[in-house]
């Protein structure tokens, strides 16, 4: 592989760019770990970057900030949804070493409201 623009999973965001069907780029900054040699990030199961991942695995990110601003080139990546409850557990715990209390937190929410089981882990290779 070629040398990467930049390390994503050492930042705290990346802005993961996902295709529409007509191929317009939709962005937002997501959490992002490594485990092995992929790439990973969750996200609310019906949201529309899980749903594009669906129809397009077609994904690109680059460095940005909590708001999104764009800090560095592009890398392009496949996309897909990851459905091994045991490795979506250790994403999980991955994800709660790099981010600490605020993934916690999120964790405690998301039990309370329901959402935590409709939650989507996706799996990035680069």
């Amino acid at each position: 592989m070629d040398t990467l623009p930049f390390d994503p999973a050492r930042g705290a965001y990346v802005s993961l760019a996902t295709y529409r069907r007509d191929g317009c780029k939709a962005r937002t900054p997501v959490w992002i770990v490594q485990s092995g040699a992929h790439y990973y990030y969750f996200s609310a199961g019906q949201a529309g970057k899980v749903k594009r991942i669906r129809a397009n695995g077609r994904a690109r990110l680059t460095a940005c900030d909590l708001r999104g601003k764009i800090r560095g080139d592009w890398i392009d990546a496949r996309a897909r949804l990851i459905e091994d409850a045991r490795l979506k557990q250790e994403v999980y715990a991955v994800l709660r070493r790099k981010y600490g209390w605020q993934m916690r937190l999120g964790d405690f929410f998301a039990r309370l409201s329901g959402r935590y089981q409709r939650r989507a882990v996706i799996e990035l290779v680069l």
